[in-house]
């Protein structure tokens, strides 16, 4: 089910994309952190290829990187590696996600983390008129242009699955 979120306050995805005068709409459903993506799609009424989740990985180096893909889809990390010059990369610890990013596991977006990491996205997103993100919280997410969010959190498109 979805909800109407007018009265709810701004996730600072919310505000990163006011403050940049980016379009965007916020959907909300019950926040249940035990939803797949593939369950969300179908709750926003979205193909799940323009639904993405962002996963946050660390590299060889002991730099991290972000990766934004299709829900449905499983990150490759040799290409993930290849895509951020490292020899390998991992995914981080899900106890080590909110300390770094300032997101919770399932309300992690790839737009105003703490800090900026480089990011990718899989390279189908700017095939789409609008794709979905999360919006920083379980339970909501942000619809917009792939442009837009390719250029507010300065993602590089590429081959990640």
């Amino acid at each position: 089910m979805v909800f109407d979120m007018k009265k709810e306050e701004k996730t600072n995805v919310m505000r990163v994309l006011d403050g940049k005068k980016i379009t965007y709409e916020r959907h909300a459903y019950e926040a249940d952190p035990t939803l797949s993506g593939s369950e969300i799609a179908c709750i926003l009424g979205e193909p799940a290829e323009k639904v993405f989740k962002t996963l946050v990985t660390q590299g060889k180096s002991g730099a991290y990187y972000v990766f934004v893909v299709p829900v449905e889809a499983e990150l490759d990390l040799k290409k993930a590696a290849k895509a951020a010059g490292e020899k390998s990369v991992a995914m981080i610890k899900q106890k080590e996600l909110l300390p770094l990013t300032g997101y919770v596991h399932g309300g992690c977006s790839p737009i105003g983390m703490k800090k900026h990491f480089p990011t990718f996205i899989h390279e189908t997103a700017p095939d789409y008129d609008k794709v979905f993100v999360s919006a920083g919280k379980v339970g909501l997410q942000v619809e917009l242009a792939p442009q837009d969010l390719i250029k507010v959190a300065e993602i590089t498109p590429t081959d990640l699955i």
